[in-house]
């Protein structure tokens, strides 16, 4: 009796290890799956392709902190592997990919920060401020026939010579905090929407010029 207890006893742990290790697995699988799906569908955003039912108001907190623009690091040549990376899986020489990105990333505005409503510009001449509070977003759509987000604030108040209107682009539609960003000011919000061939462009500032160029090229 009682090795007939013992060995149904050690039937059904077995059977219970089993059942464990399969649900398990099964898991994994599924995490598995639900992840690739997640990245696919990032991809897919990022390069602009995505439902308007996906698009959802960003606070100005996802764009928060210290920002440096690339701009002088490709005039000094800094983002040169870049250039050639895009070249080598482009249909553009290195020398055009350089002026297409010295044109796109063009500013005077070499640093922004970003705190609760508070925008500042760095310039050369000084920095300004203002506050800005959600003005909407709007849809553009491209020539390649993919689309972009521009979540829009407008200034309530703060220095005259800050830009009425700034208006975000990260590839990014709802809600999330940016890891870089393109950043469109002026005082006319549908002259501003219309800009496209200038695009400053903002990465941490605490980032090395090297990381920043192995995050262009990750892309």
């Amino acid at each position: 009796m009682q090795k007939t207890s013992l060995a149904l006893a050690t039937a059904l742990a077995a059977t219970l290890s089993f059942t464990a290790q399969t649900q398990a697995e099964s898991h994994d699988h599924d995490h598995a799956e639900e992840h690739a799906h997640d990245h696919a569908q990032d991809d897919k955003i990022y390069d602009g392709y995505f439902e308007d039912s996906q698009i959802a108001p960003r606070p100005l907190s996802d764009w928060a902190g210290d920002w440096q623009s690339v701009y002088p690091l490709l005039t000094e040549g800094k983002l040169d592997a870049v250039m050639e990376h895009k070249a080598e899986h482009g249909d553009k020489s290195v020398e055009d990919y350089t002026a297409y990105y010295t044109t796109g990333y063009a500013t005077d505005v070499d640093r922004i920060e970003i705190e609760g409503s508070t925008v500042t510009f760095h310039q050369a001449g000084g920095a300004i401020s203002g506050e800005y509070e959600d003005d909407g977003y709007e849809v553009l759509t491209y020539s390649r026939g993919n689309r972009g987000v521009r979540f829009i604030f407008e200034k309530v108040s703060g220095d005259d010579a800050a830009p009425q209107f700034i208006q975000f682009s990260d590839h990014r539609i709802f809600p999330s905090k940016a890891d870089h960003y393109h950043l469109y000011w002026g005082n006319d919000r549908a002259a501003v929407l219309e800009e496209l061939s200038n695009w400053p462009t903002y990465f941490p500032v605490d980032l090395t010029a090297d990381q920043i160029a192995a995050d262009m090229m990750a892309h």
